[in-house]
C-alpha cells in the first residue's frame, strides 16, 4: 500500500499569538506532512508576518474574511495530498499525530476516515481532561480497545459516536476525494460546522479507525468563538444542526438515531442557556420540538426541568 500523504490545513484569522505554535507542531511531526497549508481568512494583525518566517515550509493562501469553513475548504481545494488533516490556529498537534494515523492506514487499510483522542488544556498549559474519557462514545471504545492503542468504529457504534462524539477537527483524517465529494464544511455557520461535516461523513462510512492516544491539544480560552457569547453559540449550534434535518431520512438508522439525540441535546443546552438569561418562555419553546423529534423520558425530564426554571 502506498504511504498516505497528508496535507494539513490551518485556517487562521488574527491568530498572531497562536499560529506559530500550530505550524511548528506540524513541522515537528515524526511522520512528516506532505505539505502545510495556512489559509489566512483576512487577518488584520501580524499573522502574515508570523507565517512568512517559515518560508517554503508552508504554503500560504490569503482570502477576504469569509469564515472558517470557507478557509478550510479553500485549503482542501488547493491541497496536493491524498489525505486531509485539519488544525485550528489556536490548537496544536502532539508529535505522533500523523504517524499514528499513517501506521493504522498502512497496517489495516479500508478506513473511511480516522479520528482519535485529544487533550483539553487552558491558557496556562494545565491539563483539564481528555476527550475520550469525557464522552460516552469514547469510554465505550476505550473499553472495547482494552489495552490496545487502536480500535474501530462500525455498524451500530456510529449512533453513539454521532450523538456524543469525542473526535474534534484536529483529530480527523479524511481522504481528500471524500471531503470534496461531500462539499466540505458547510458555509454560513459559525458553530458546529465540524459536526455538520462529521454527520454527513459518518452517514456514508462503514468503518472508521480510532487511535486511543492523544493526538493533539484543544486550547480552552476566552477568545474562542463558542465562549465569547455563549447564548449566541447555543443558538448557532441548533441552527447548524437544523440544517442537517433535511438529510436525516437519507442517513442509515444508527446515524439517524444519533443525530436526533444530538439535536435534542443541543435544544436542551439552548434551553438551559435561555433560562440562565431569564428567558424561560423562550427556553420552553426551544426544547418543545425535541418531544417529537427524539421522544422519550430524557426529553420529558429536560422540559420539566426548564419549566421549573
Amino acid at each position: 500500500m502506498t504511504a498516505p500523504r497528508f496535507s494539513v490545513i490551518i485556517p487562521v484569522f488574527n491568530g498572531e499569538r497562536f499560529v506559530g505554535r500550530a505550524v511548528e507542531s506540524v513541522l515537528a511531526q515524526t511522520y512528516p506532512a506532505d505539505e502545510v497549508v495556512v489559509v489566512d481568512d483576512g487577518s488584520t494583525d501580524a499573522t502574515p508576518n508570523v507565517v512568512a518566517r517559515y518560508g517554503s515550509q508552508v504554503r500560504y493562501i490569503r482570502q477576504t474574511n469569509q469564515g472558517v469553513s470557507v478557509a478550510r475548504n479553500a485549503g482542501a481545494n488547493a491541497a496536493r495530498g491524498d489525505w486531509l488533516a485539519f488544525l485550528d490556529a489556536d490548537d496544536w498537534y502532539l508529535p505522533d499525530r500523523l504517524r499514528l494515523h499513517a501506521e493504522m492506514l498502512s497496517a489495516r487499510g479500508g478506513f473511511d476516515f480516522l479520528t482519535g483522542d485529544y487533550e483539553y488544556r487552558d491558557a496556562h498549559d494545565a491539563l483539564l481532561g481528555r476527550s475520550m474519557e469525557g464522552r460516552s462514545s469514547g469510554r465505550q471504545l476505550l473499553a472495547k480497545a482494552s489495552d490496545a492503542e487502536t480500535t474501530i468504529i462500525e455498524g451500530e457504534e456510529f449512533e453513539e459516536f454521532v450523538a456524543d462524539h469525542f473526535g474534534d477537527t484536529h483529530t480527523l483524517s479524511v481522504p481528500r476525494s471524500t471531503f470534496l465529494e461531500l462539499g466540505g464544511y458547510p458555509e454560513g455557520f459559525k458553530v458546529c460546522e465540524d459536526v455538520h461535516l462529521l454527520v454527513r461523513l459518518v452517514a456514508r462510512s462503514r468503518r472508521a479507525g480510532v487511535v486511543c492516544r492523544s493526538l493533539g491539544v484543544y486550547l480552552i480560552h476566552e477568545g474562542s468563538a463558542t465562549r465569547q457569547d455563549r447564548l449566541e453559540a447555543q443558538h448557532e449550534n441548533v441552527r447548524t444542526l437544523l440544517d442537517l434535518k433535511r438529510l436525516e431520512y437519507s442517513f442509515p438508522s444508527p446515524v439517524r438515531r444519533g443525530f436526533r439525540r444530538r439535536l435534542a441535546q443541543a435544544r436542551a443546552n439552548l434551553g438551559y442557556a435561555l433560562v440562565r438569561h431569564g428567558q424561560r418562555r423562550a427556553a420552553v419553546c426551544a426544547v418543545m420540538p425535541a418531544l417529537w423529534e427524539c421522544s422519550g423520558p430524557q426529553s420529558i425530564k429536560v422540559l420539566a426541568s426548564i419549566v421549573r426554571g
